[in-house]
């Protein structure tokens, strides 16, 4: 390219035109060039800078494009940095990298900050994530409401410590209540590992903390209303201040077998006084499993009364506003409320109502009583679990066994009930049976 003559004003340089080709035009700055792309390329204009580093000639374009007078003086910054021995080309390269990996480290500290999410943060996204399908979301959100999240809530996540987890364990341990201490661990540890698997921690703070030590052994209730025991509790129970609703379901439990918060959560629609059964549906058991129970005319019977006391067209137990069934707890407390020698302030003045001779008794206790009377009156153990609606443990049988024993288990249901209607009739001519266990 052929040159021109120096350009040594900013007039000269404000005056060039682009051509048909692309123009190098030096200026009165030794090195210092002017750039000007043909029209076909657009026509634009820079400033470039020969130079030499260890015999090289190499060029850089200069960012100031305005003048020559401010060219110049970005010049003379490079012209210092090449007496240094810098490369102003190869500088700007390592300063466009240090600005990125600057700006990449920010994003990395942005993000990590972001991800500092706090326990009742990651519990909320643990619920949403994992636990809607749970048929006790609710009880598992009132649990972590009542004695997790008022400790350690506001606890960024990567910041729990072991300490953190006992002292929730320990409050709970302190009151007494060492099975629910072992549940909330549990909960916690599937909590965290949730955290862990989605990157948000690195460790869990549960991982080290043993469930048995850290809270207490479980504990495998087997506690039996004996056939005494039901009869007493036939004589004590219009002193205990229920609601005839609450005896109903005292009675049905005990001749079904079936669970608390079944018949806490069953509608009248389930309950078919013709074919006199009682349908438990997949979303009120315990295990997802449909179940249909036989009605015994004893049972039938608590199911006319409890109708003949009903107070919602929907629900056998509905809540006090009418507006869904009764807590699933609420049996329980009850019956708890009447075994206690210490009147609780706002409790029953029936405190002692219900003791009986062979210890504190549940609602539960009631389904283990009645399967305990259908074994003692003959019925195979595969047909009591059935009645239970346990799942089969073993495999094998689980796969390849699926027969109902309908008529097996109607029989049973019968036999219980005929011999809850000796225990709790006026008859006094009833040989009972001895305790579980006993021959």
């Amino acid at each position: 390219m052929r040159a021109r003559e120096k350009i040594t004003t900013d007039m000269a340089f404000k005056n060039l035109q682009a051509t048909d080709k692309d123009q190098n035009i030096a200026t009165r700055y030794d090195g210092l060039f002017v750039r000007i792309r043909s029209k076909k390329s657009g026509g634009g204009v820079s400033f470039r800078l020969v130079y030499r580093i260890e015999g090289k000639q190499l060029w850089i374009t200069l960012e100031e494009k305005k003048s020559l007078k401010l060219a110049e003086a970005e010049r003379q910054i490079y012209l210092t940095m090449i007496s240094q021995g810098i490369d102003p080309a190869l500088e700007r390269k390592l300063k466009v990298e240090r600005e990125r990996t600057a700006q990449l480290a920010e994003q990395a500290a942005l993000a990590k900050q972001q991800a500092l999410i706090s326990v009742a943060n990651l519990f909320e996204r643990w619920v949403n994530t994992d636990l809607q399908k749970r048929k006790d979301l609710a009880e598992i959100r009132r649990m972590f409401e009542k004695d997790v999240l008022p400790i350690i809530g506001s606890l960024v996540v990567a910041d729990v410590r072991k300490g953190h987890i006992t002292e929730v364990t320990d409050k709970l341990k302190q009151r007494g209540v060492n099975h629910l201490a072992r549940n909330l661990l549990k909960l916690m540890r599937q909590m965290f590992r949730f955290a862990v698997d989605r990157d948000i921690i690195e460790f869990d703070p549960t991982a080290s903390l043993s469930v048995t030590k850290t809270t207490a052994k479980p504990t495998e209730r087997d506690r039996v209303l004996s056939e005494d025991e039901i009869r007493q509790l036939k004589i004590k129970m219009p002193d205990a201040g229920f609601m005839p609703s609450t005896e109903c379901a005292i009675w049905i439990m005990l001749s079904t077998c079936c669970r608390v918060g079944e018949l806490s959560k069953a509608r009248w629609k389930h309950v078919d006084f013709a074919a006199q059964t009682f349908f438990i549906t997949a979303e009120n058991s315990k295990n997802g499993k449909a179940h249909t129970i036989y009605l015994s005319e004893f049972a039938l019977s608590q199911f006319q009364r409890l109708a003949e006391v009903r107070q919602s067209e929907i629900w056998l137990l509905p809540n006090r506003s009418n507006t869904s069934h009764v807590c699933d707890k609420s049996l329980s407390k009850q019956v708890d409320g009447r075994q206690n020698p210490v009147i609780h302030r706002g409790r029953t003045s029936a405190n002692t109502s219900l003791m009986l001779p062979g210890g504190k008794w549940t609602p539960h206790d009631l389904r283990r009583s009645g399967a305990t009377l259908m074994g003692n009156l003959g019925v195979h153990g595969d047909v009591i679990e059935k009645c239970l609606n346990h799942k089969e443990e073993n495999k094998l049988k689980r796969v390849y066994q699926h027969q109902k024993l309908e008529s097996e288990q109607a029989r049973a249901w019968r036999l219980l009930g005929d011999r809850l209607e000796l225990l709790t009739g006026n008859s006094t001519n009833v040989i009972t049976f001895g305790k579980a266990g006993q021959a």
